[in-house]
């Protein structure tokens, strides 16, 4: 049976899956769109597609550790980013600096989400510690496609 408690860090960790399965699509999709492929940011985009994999199954873990369900889909602001994103393309030629500059983008969603979900005060220390070690990896990789970014300049 789900406390109060388990049920809101279910939603915590859900919508955090949800966003993590949103990274996935984007950075699938950005390396189909790059017309101009660069080894160096298909790698880094690959390895964020798996990082994100890696987190979603941590959280999805602890979700049906709780008696919960797994979040499968997506975001509904993932889904109109990645609108966003084919129009954004179709007028750039997708070259790395906008693929970049629209990464960054989803990257900064990713950190206000973790943000707003390390506020809930009900979760327990040791999905706090989860949520923060992954947030600081999250930033990581942002701080990579900026990095990447200013290099093109």
């Amino acid at each position: 049976m789900e406390t109060p408690t388990t049920t809101i860090t279910n939603e915590v960790l859900n919508d955090l899956i949800a966003i993590n399965n949103d990274r996935i699509e984007g950075y699938e999709k950005a390396l189909k769109e790059m017309k101009h492929t660069n080894a160096v940011i298909s790698g880094l985009f690959k390895k964020m597609i798996d990082e994100s994999r890696e987190f979603r199954n941590a959280l999805g873990t602890e979700v049906q550790a709780a008696g919960g369900n797994m979040e499968t889909g997506t975001t509904a602001a993932g889904k109109i980013f990645r609108t966003w994103m084919d129009f954004k393309f179709a007028f750039s030629d997708s070259d790395p600096k906008t693929v970049l500059s629209t990464c960054e983008t989803g990257e900064e969603a990713a950190q206000r989400a973790y943000k707003t979900a390390l506020e809930h005060k009900q979760l327990p220390e040791h999905i706090r510690s989860l949520l923060v070690e992954q947030k600081a990896s999250l930033k990581a990789s942002l701080d990579q496609i900026r990095s990447y970014y200013e290099s093109l300049k």
